[in-house]
């Protein structure tokens, strides 16, 4: 943990809000919150966590991460 007032603490959350923002949320006119919460859904379990490469995981998805790791 950093003291209070550093950014470290939030680099992931940040990142992450980032690309939401980024990728679905600015380029989307939700007319339900019903729509918005489903399109997030999407996004996130569909998108975010199975498809998306990112470069701290050596341009895996989370789901091909996870699923190349070995379990306790």
């Amino acid at each position: 943990m950093s003291r209070k007032g550093n950014c470290w603490d939030n680099t992931v959350v940040e990142s992450f809000f980032s690309s939401l923002k980024m990728e679905l949320v600015y380029l989307t006119d939700f007319t339900t919150r019903r729509q918005a919460r489903s399109a997030l859904f999407e996004y996130i379990e569909v998108f975010y966590n199975r498809k998306r490469r990112h470069s701290s995981l050596g341009y895996l998805s989370p789901w091909e991460y996870e699923k190349g790791r070995p379990t306790c």
